[in-house]
């Protein structure tokens, strides 16, 4: 059983940076692609960004490439994403999840989730 847990969330102005922190505990997390979501209301959950478990692979969704960066530290069971120039249209409530297989986009190909943290910008 892999159990995730989210920190690093908060409210900021437009153009901060914010760095979100994924702890995975219950088993190594090495064989595991990790993925960051969001979550509007009213929206779909949506793929922001993934690393694979080489982090040889990377994806992030359009809206954020160039200002999230996603990275994983296998040695802690750690997954980080830095958000950069945040804007108000980032404001969602952020979860890590976890998948054996790469690369899923759909949040039903995720197994484990974390309870997720909010991040709110204000314009």
């Amino acid at each position: 059983q892999v159990q995730l847990q989210e920190s690093g969330g908060g409210l900021v102005q437009a153009g901060d940076s914010l760095r979100l922190s994924c702890a995975i505990s219950g088993r190594t997390a090495s064989d595991l692609a990790l993925g960051w979501f969001r979550l509007v209301q009213g929206k779909e959950l949506e793929l922001v960004a993934a690393i694979a478990w080489t982090a040889a692979q990377i994806y992030y969704l359009d809206s954020v490439q160039g200002r999230f960066t996603i990275s994983r530290d296998n040695s802690k069971n750690t997954v980080l994403l830095e958000m950069n120039s945040l804007k108000p249209e980032d404001t969602a409530f952020y979860l890590c999840a976890a998948t054996k297989t790469w690369l899923e986009i759909s949040p039903n190909d995720y197994r484990y989730w974390g309870q997720g943290t909010q991040v709110t910008v204000s314009s």
